[in-house]
Parts: structure tokens; sequence; C-alpha cells
């Protein structure tokens, strides 16, 4: 194999962009990565999942020497800084620490929960936003994290589409791109490094890309003032790391190839025109592309595995995030240096770019206490009072009443006294996620006079027992799940109970604790609040608003009516 020809840095980037270094920490970056041996740069540039925050899943994960672990939240602070110190001191480079920081029910427990994307774009506050991300710098700098993949910046236009909704700012190009921007400057000001995602835009196709490889279908024009906008004026603020989605851009391969056939669905991920033209000539971006998960089904569908993992280095992407079996696509990954499918100067440029992005965030100058403090401090840093404080006014600015037809608003025990209370368990891809629990509502309500019964199949409510109907429901947005919708069937107990419906009769009320657009299925309801997520903060704060006792603040990021009268009335 013949050896490949040092590129400058410069020339990898045209401008030196958010990734510029000193020539120390270049000397660090061009020495560490010319004694690595093929296979060693190959590892490095994997970012594999972990799950259980263990010491016994570390050894297993970093017997392969990759560049960096993917953590999932789990429930015991003890645990998961031990395991963060393990995986930390085992690596012989840098290890870099990445999360799905989002917000909303996907958080560690014993970190300050605040609401996720479209709960904060409902409170419409952008000072607030960025207090709120400097929060989760901070926490997350303190459990040792170094890059966060978020900002979502995905524009929700496709109302049944389960994966982007509440991870999303909303359907608004204008607020989104505020939202974004404040959170890049943010979070990046605390020395974790932001992701934009999921290049290059997500959110009208009502598929999702973890099941089949899913389609923007915008023309030119409407992209490059949407999308290109966005993703531009993040690149120009210096925003350090953009994924690349399992989403294809047709009109875009069409404007350079106009016969191209199938490839103008070829997911970005593995596309060198949307990676290397679009974005980084185009766009001018100089930081680095990270693959979105490749376990997923819009790449997996659409490439056999040994083609797929030389073809997302080799056509832009950086970094090779997750693997079902690291040893096997590290192998197909030197089959394909091997066959010339991936190019010498591909793999050297997505080492260098990877070393550079973990000298820039200090990594190869950190002690291990600077990169994840003794456990006392770590535990001094989370969940302050004025973190908490400002996580809880942001659950409650982001309650957003939507309808309110028949004035059932305020409730009162006089009126309201016999609630039935008819929930929907809810469910979440994410390793950890809690199980839902409505106890702070329910508490509340009580604590006020109200008398709560749950739903009984066999004993349906009528108006001589039930005063009022609470649906308490909805779906954070999450990967897998395909399509949303409220399932009657499943709340009623059975698909013929499904068919019935109380709201003619008694009053009702349907609160949705994630996804926007529940009204969707059930039009003729005539009070319908979105909360965007089920944290305690929001029921608690939740019970106020039904109660007259505070006002509702929150603004829809979104069309919560669908665009269709017929929910308005």
């Amino acid at each position: 194999m013949s050896p490949v020809i040092p590129v400058p840095y410069s020339q990898l980037s045209p401008s030196a962009g958010p990734l510029a270094l000193s020539p120390e920490d270049m000397a660090w970056v061009e020495n560490t990565r010319d004694a690595m041996s093929v296979e060693a740069q190959i590892a490095q540039l994997f970012v594999l999942s972990a799950r259980h925050d263990s010491i016994e899943e570390n050894a297993e994960l970093l017997a392969h020497a990759p560049g960096g672990l993917h953590r999932f939240p789990t429930r015991d602070l003890d645990t998961a800084w031990a395991a963060t110190r393990d995986a930390l001191e085992r690596a012989e480079i840098p290890l870099i620490l990445s999360g799905d920081i989002e917000g909303g029910t996907i958080s560690y427990p014993f970190t300050t929960a605040i609401p996720n994307q479209m709960g904060i774009a409902a409170c419409d506050d952008l000072s607030l936003s960025a207090d709120l991300a400097a929060i989760v710098g901070r926490e997350s700098r303190a459990l040792g994290y170094n890059w966060s993949f978020t900002p979502v910046v995905d524009i929700n236009r496709a109302f049944r589409n389960a994966v982007v909704g509440t991870r999303s700012y909303g359907s608004d190009p204008d607020r989104i791109l505020a939202q974004a921007r404040t959170y890049v400057r943010a979070l990046q000001a605390q020395g974790v490094a932001a992701c934009a995602k999921h290049w290059p835009g997500d959110g009208l196709d009502d598929r999702d890309q973890h099941l089949v490889t899913s389609v923007n279908d915008m023309n030119m024009g409407e992209w490059r003032a949407t999308f290109g906008r966005i993703f531009g004026t993040l690149v120009d603020d210096g925003v350090m790391t953009i994924m690349s989605a399992h989403i294809a851009l047709p009109a875009y391969i069409r404007e350079k190839l106009a016969q191209a056939g199938a490839q103008a669905f070829e997911p970005a991920s593995v596309s060198r025109l949307l990676n290397q033209q679009l974005l980084r000539e185009e766009l001018g971006f100089a930081g680095l592309i990270v693959s979105d998960a490749t376990v997923m089904g819009g790449l997996t569908s659409w490439m056999a595995r040994a083609e797929a993992v030389p073809a997302v280095i080799e056509n832009g992407c950086d970094v090779f995030l997750f693997s079902r079996d690291p040893a096997e696509d590290m192998r197909f990954m030197l089959q394909g240096l091997r066959e010339s499918r991936l190019s010498e100067q591909r793999l050297h440029d997505a080492v260098t770019r990877f070393l550079s992005f973990k000298a820039k965030l200090g990594l190869h100058r950190m002690t291990l206490d600077e990169r994840i403090a003794p456990l006392s401090q770590v535990r001094d840093t989370l969940r302050r009072p004025e973190h908490l404080n400002r996580a809880t006014r942001a659950c409650a600015t982001s309650i957003t009443l939507v309808k309110n037809r028949d004035a059932l608003l305020p409730i009162t025990p006089d009126r309201h006294k016999r609630i039935v209370i008819i929930a929907d368990e809810g469910s979440s891809f994410f390793s950890g996620a809690p199980d839902r629990d409505f106890t702070p509502l329910r508490a509340g309500l009580e604590s006020r006079g109200f008398t709560i019964r749950d739903f009984d199949p066999e004993a349906m409510p009528t108006p001589a027992d039930a005063d009022l109907i609470l649906y308490l429901i909805g779906q954070e947005a999450t990967p897998s799940l395909g399509h949303i919708f409220l399932d009657f069937a499943k709340l009623h107990a059975s698909p013929r109970n499904g068919m019935i419906q109380f709201n003619r009769e008694i009053p009702t009320l349907l609160v949705s604790f994630g996804q926007p657009y529940y009204l969707y299925d059930a039009p003729n309801f005539a009070t319908y609040i979105n909360a965007y997520a089920s944290l305690p903060d929001v029921q608690t704060a939740l019970v106020e608003r039904l109660t007259g006792d505070e006002p509702f603040t929150g603004v829809s990021p979104v069309d919560a009516f669908c665009g269709r009268e017929q929910l308005t009335w």
C-alpha cells in the first residue's frame, strides 16, 4: 500500500473554521495520526454505543480502541461516574464522549430536567433558551461529555412524522434558526461541541429514517431558503459538527446529475454530492461531519453492510456512528481500503479531522480530573438551585392551551369534582428513559379537592358518576415508532370500546405530554392542551393552569390544528 502524502490542514478545510488549531495542537494531531497503524486509524473513526454505563461494557467496547463512546442515560450517578472514569483511563488516545442530550424525559434523573426542544420553543424566550443550553453544557461537562448531538434543526412539517415532532423547534424556519443559534452559542461556550442535525433536513416525509430511507422533497429554491439558510447560518456561526442523515435530497442530486435515477434517492450519509459538494463546498463547512447511526434502516436497506461501511467515510463523513459488530465493521472498512472503495486520502483526512476535533476541545491536554471531576464535585454541579429554578420556569411557561371552545377551563371541584383519568403509559426507544408516572398531577388535583379514579372498561363513566374525563396521552418523538395517532382502542381497552366517545355527554379534556398533533384524531373534542413532556415540573405547573391559579403562556411552535378547519370547531 503506497504511503499517503500528508495534506496540510489548511487544504483539508479552505478556511480553518471551527477546528482551527495552534501549531502545537496541530503537531499533536499529526504526530498522533502518523504513529497509528492503518487498523488503529480505522478504529479511531468509530463512535460506539454504550447503554449500561458499566465497567464490564467498557472493557468490551474499548477492546476495539474506538475514537469515542456514545452514552445513553442510566439511573445511578455513582455507577455512571465510575464507568466514565474507567473509560477515560482505559483509552490510549483521548476518548470523546457523546450523547443525545435533547431534554424531555430522555435525561439522566440526577441532572436538571429541562423541556424537550419543542417545549423550549413554546416558551418563546431566547434568553431562557440560552440559560437552559448553558445548564445542559455545565452539567454535561461535569458528567464527562464533550459532544452533544444537538440541536435538531429539522422543520416539523409532516405532522404524522413520529421521529421529528417534539425533538424539533417546530415548523417555522425563522424560529428554528433563532433557537438553534442561541443553543449552539451557549452550549459551545461551556466546552461541549454542538451538532446540527439531521442533514440535509428532516420533517417533510412522514416516514422515519430509522426504518427507511426518507426523502426531503423540497425543490432547491425552497431548500436554500429554509434548510440551506439554517445550516449555512450555523456554519457561519461556528457550529463544530453536523450529522449527515439517511435522508435523500433528490432535487440537488438531479441538479448535478440530470439522469440520476435511483441515485437521486441516495441517503446523505453516503452521498459525496451532499456532503462534499453541497455542505463543504457550497456552505463552506470546515468542521466535523458525523454519520447518523449506521444501524438504522435508512442506510441498511439502501446498501449491503460491506459496501456501506467504507462508503460512509469515502463519501464525506469523518466519523462512523454505532455498530452492532465493531470487529466486523472495522474489517469491512479495511477491506474497502484495500479494494480502493475507501481512498487512503479520505481515511487520512477523516482521522486528521477527528483528532483535530479532539484537540480543539483540548482533550489531549486535560487530566482525568479535568475530564470528569471527583464524584463530590460532580454531584455539586448537578441540579443546583439556580438550574432547577430556570428549568421549573421553562416547564411552566411551555404549556400551551390550544383549544378551549366551550370554556371548560378553569376546572373547579364544585363543577368537576369526580374526574376519570384515561391514561396512555407511553414508551421510549431510548435506553434509560423512565416509565411514565402521573403521580404529581394526580396529587395536585386531589390536594385541591378533586376525586380521581382510573378508567374501568367494565364500568364505563356516565354523567351520573363522572364530572370530567381527563385524557393523559402523548408520545414524545421517538425513533422506530413509525407513525403517531391517538389509539382509542388501546386507551379504552378494546377495539369495540374504542368506538365509544364520551365528549358529548361528559366534559372532556385532552392533554398531550408529547407530540402536539393529537387533536387530529379527536377533532370534536372541545378542550386540548399541549404540554410536550411528562416531566414532574410540567405536571405540577399543569395543575396550576387547569385550576386557574396561573395563566397559560405557551406559544405553539406548530399548527396544532394540522391545517384543517374541522379541528378548530
